[in-house]
């Protein structure tokens, strides 16, 4: 009908005719249905009741109806299987034997923030080399949150929570991100790591001596049991948990402070040493012995706990730590969009130190890294070079 306000309804292209080999057929077909045409009726030959589509198909929809209305004839005989809805098409006559009658509904897309969903863009990006390949983990794909670390049922508890609309709307990257905390907070192993690594030197520990040290697999799930830790005289802390000049409220280490090492002794900073450039190379220090566990006789605080790895035995990585691939809210701005990659959003940090009892780890598995967030082996992972991604972070900086 060209006098439809509908332009899908005037005279829509049903098929293509191309006498060109198909990479899958060869030459034995030159037909080839366009959407509108083969969508309603595999629908139907397949018996789906009800075809989930996103808005922009809302104007096909006539078309689609068109085509199982016409499509019916009387002379096939047969049953004719009704959807559910009574809103479904109805023709003059039946459909084959047991074909359904389908029903398309739309619903609006699930825009997310700081993500481009067009597979042709995404395309351009694995093409363009921007990002490594489909399962990149800063991806928004099935694959690449697989390979970042982000649990099934934490996407499951996510399209749950952001529900079914039909009104157009973006949803915030941070609902997906407390989804994957939430399901990781509560499964997800504790280990300690050291991403930039600071020695200290425990000055009155006893020379080659080690220890095992009991802490808990999970504070919250004691069934889990306990593993054991390596303490010794050198252990290795985060660059950042030491300051020379500390600003207020700073209860890490600094000379003269006191501070409870995670499962094992109290600690205090008596010096430091530097190199020619007059940076901190390593630290000075002396325990309490009477302090294992956390807790004293004199049953004095201490205000800071810091994570930390021996110097025994450690197991080197390699982390990639990752943020959102683009720096602004709506990125999607046409062909410019790659204007809007965020630079940082993946940093390689080499030589970081895992705990001892970290060596039988497998690609897959994820965990949590005391105070630096959860972190998955990432697949090209080896007993000789561990790689690990970072899933999520603890608390979100957005």
């Amino acid at each position: 009908d060209m006098s439809s306000p509908n332009m899908n309804m005037r005279d829509p292209v049903i098929y293509r005719i191309a006498h060109i080999p198909h990479h899958q057929t060869g030459d034995r077909w030159c037909i080839y249905p366009m959407y509108d045409f083969a969508h309603p009726l595999s629908d139907a030959a397949e018996k789906v009741t009800y075809s989930l589509c996103s808005l922009e198909f809302e104007n096909h929809r006539p078309l689609y109806d068109w085509f199982i209305r016409e499509i019916a004839s009387e002379e096939d005989g047969g049953n004719v299987t009704e959807s559910a809805s009574e809103n479904a098409p109805q023709g003059n006559g039946r459909l084959s034997a047991g074909i359904s009658r389908p029903r398309q509904i739309e619903f609006a897309r699930l825009n997310l923030n700081y993500c481009v969903t067009s597979k042709r863009k995404n395309l351009r990006m694995v093409r363009e080399g921007i990002v490594s390949d489909w399962d990149d983990p800063r991806m928004i794909t099935l694959c690449g949150m697989r390979r970042r670390g982000y649990p099934p049922e934490a996407i499951l508890d996510f399209v749950g929570k952001v529900g079914v609309a039909k009104a157009h709307s973006v949803v915030d990257y941070g609902l997906l991100e407390a989804c994957v905390r939430d399901r990781l907070g509560d499964t997800a192993p504790r280990a300690m790591a050291v991403l930039r690594p600071l020695k200290v030197v425990i000055e009155n520990y006893p020379e080659r001596q080690t220890e095992q040290l009991e802490v808990e697999i999970h504070p919250n799930h004691p069934e889990l049991g306990t593993r054991f830790v390596t303490f010794s005289r050198e252990i290795y802390v985060e660059r950042d948990d030491f300051m020379l000049v500390p600003p207020r409220k700073y209860f890490r280490l600094f000379p003269g402070n006191e501070v409870r090492l995670k499962g094992a002794y109290y600690v205090t900073c008596t010096g430091y040493d530097t190199d020619e450039n007059g940076e901190v190379v390593c630290l000075r220090a002396t325990y309490d012995p009477e302090s294992c566990g956390g807790s004293t006789a004199d049953g004095r605080k201490v205000r800071g706990t810091l994570h930390w790895v021996s110097a025994e035995n450690p197991l080197y990585a390699t982390v990639r730590l990752y943020d959102r691939l683009f720096s602004v809210p709506n990125p999607d701005t046409g062909e410019s969009f790659l204007g809007n990659l965020n630079p940082n959003s993946m940093q390689i940090l080499e030589g970081c130190l895992l705990e001892g009892g970290m060596h039988s780890i497998k690609p897959g598995e994820t965990f949590q890294l005391m105070r630096q967030g959860y972190f998955c082996v990432d697949k090209d992972s080896t007993p000789e070079a561990i790689i690990l991604n970072r899933t999520v972070a603890l608390n979100s900086s957005y």
